[in-house]
């Protein structure tokens, strides 16, 4: 339901409503090619990023994020979240239970959903 001026406003240096929206579909889709590989390969390899590894992926990413149609960004943001969703809801006991005792908040992704649709929800309340 935003509109195209919703997805243009800014929430801070270099981020829009539309870059935070696209860095979401970015790290959903990032994380189920994760899970499809897990599946693959019978195990769930986790590489820690660091906090500057991931802004700097973040950071290289920004100006495709910028550039990227607002109707684009609304289609993907939610088609990304279902996709990770159903994979997340279709995974076996075995992976899901190693993925937990690893990391989480791959799986669940509300973790990372809340903190940026809460600063959206800011945004377009002030």
């Amino acid at each position: 339901g935003l509109s195209d001026a919703d997805i243009a406003l800014p929430i801070r240096e270099g981020w829009t409503v539309g870059v935070a929206l696209a860095h979401l579909a970015f790290w959903e889709r990032l994380w189920l090619a994760k899970l499809e590989e897990a599946e693959r390969i019978g195990t769930f390899n986790l590489v820690r990023e660091t906090r500057s590894q991931n802004d700097a992926i973040n950071d290289g990413m920004l100006i495709w994020f910028q550039n990227i149609a607002p109707a684009q960004i609304k289609y993907e943001a939610v088609a990304a979240a279902e996709a990770m969703d159903s994979k997340a809801a279709g995974l076996p006991d075995w992976l899901v239970e190693e993925i937990l005792a690893k990391r989480p908040r791959t799986i669940v992704r509300a973790v990372h959903r809340r903190e940026h649709l809460g600063e959206i929800d800011r945004t377009l309340k002030s």
